[in-house]
């Protein structure tokens, strides 16, 4: 199984990098390669076994590999990877909340990993949730704050810096959006 992940990891990664090497767009290098991978791997999933969550954790770590291999901004990764795993999921069944956050959670774990822009990637976030929300019928609301909880939720593991850094990113990302935190401080919900 290991070595399934890490193809589609590779994978991934070197699609990213030929596709922001051929348009130089980012955001939408990333959320083409993402949504065509998850399409295909949730097609054939009766033959590879692969779940949603292991599927979305490698193409965004692919992503984020991908990414950092040719500069890219991975606040512009970040958004281009909610977008396509939105899109990409869209037809699998999976809960949306459930994944925006997942989606954020492990984008922000890789991005830590690669010594990445955490306050970037969680912006980047953010907005593609919000991007995304229409498409998959949730309100931007609630889909800024399940990425907001996701990557908060990955910054507690990495540490107290990088849940300040995430923290004060998503709530000054809100594009329009009411981002509710629900990690507390204090024993109350944080909002913005």
């Amino acid at each position: 199984m290991k070595t399934e992940h890490a193809g589609m990891i590779e994978t991934v990664k070197d699609e990213i990098v030929a596709a922001i090497q051929g348009t130089g767009d980012i955001v939408q290098a990333t959320v083409d390669t993402i949504t065509k991978t998850l399409a295909a791997t949730f097609k054939d999933s009766g033959k590879a076994g692969t779940s949603a969550t292991d599927a979305i954790a490698d193409v965004a770590s692919g992503a984020i590999r991908g990414g950092v291999q040719v500069g890219a901004d991975l606040g512009h990764a970040a958004k281009g990877i909610m977008v396509g795993v939105l899109r990409g999921t869209k037809e699998a069944g999976t809960k949306v909340l459930d994944t925006i956050s997942h989606t954020a959670h492990v984008t922000i774990r890789d991005t830590a990993a690669v010594g990445g822009n955490l306050g970037a990637a969680a912006t980047g976030l953010v907005e593609g949730a919000i991007a995304g929300a229409k498409e998959v019928g949730v309100s931007v609301e609630d889909a800024a704050s399940a990425a907001a909880d996701g990557a908060l939720k990955a910054a507690g593991k990495v540490g107290s810096t990088a849940v300040e850094t995430v923290r004060n990113a998503v709530t000054k990302t809100a594009h329009g959006a009411k981002v509710v935190l629900k990690q507390s401080k204090g024993g109350r919900p944080v909002t913005s």
